[in-house]
């Protein structure tokens, strides 16, 4: 169970996307899933607030196309995505919190569907806690991020304002011979 390759070359699409140019191969327990070249991934859709913790690409990036991938097939259940992707955080050597944290994220995130009580209460008992621990800081990370915002905006409005009220420029003078 594991990727085949060293690893997904990708292009950068726009500033949220990118694009798998060379297909990446997965051997899992019992199939194999080939990501064609092509496929349109945001690596990990993590809220700003939380980057500095889990970062959007890192050691799980492929980890987190080969999710993307899997939750665009019909073939593949939410839960069983979302398990697949839990398994290569731990092969790709994601520590256990970490992992466990990124696992309860996206089941959150699909709702927890197909979710038997098992899953579900293995993603309460993770997010309590978690959210416990992220409360202080993410609130922290979130007010400053609207701070920058503020002053971004503010320089912006004088800039937009030097605009305004600066001289046109010189009209240029022909010579004439």
């Amino acid at each position: 169970m594991a990727f085949v390759g060293s690893g997904p070359v990708v292009e950068e699409l726009d500033a949220q996307f990118w694009r798998v140019v060379e297909p990446l191969v997965y051997h899992g327990a019992t199939e194999e899933f080939v990501i064609p070249a092509g496929f349109r991934t945001d690596f990990a859709s993590v809220p700003r607030a939380l980057v500095w913790l889990v970062p959007r690409y890192g050691v799980y990036t492929r980890a987190a196309i080969l999710h993307d991938y899997l939750r665009s097939l019909s073939t593949v259940s939410t839960a069983d995505a979302d398990g697949i992707f839990r398994r290569c955080l731990r092969e790709f050597g994601v520590s256990i919190p970490r992992r466990y944290m990124m696992w309860a994220a996206v089941r959150l995130g699909s709702r927890l569907r197909g979710a038997g009580i098992g899953d579900i209460a293995m993603v309460a008992l993770i997010a309590m806690p978690s959210l416990v621990f992220l409360a202080v800081p993410v609130t922290v990370v979130t007010v400053f991020l609207f701070l920058f915002w503020l002053v971004e905006l503010v320089f912006w409005g004088f800039a937009r304002l030097g605009r305004r009220t600066a001289a046109p420029p010189p009209k240029p003078q022909l010579k004439t011979a």
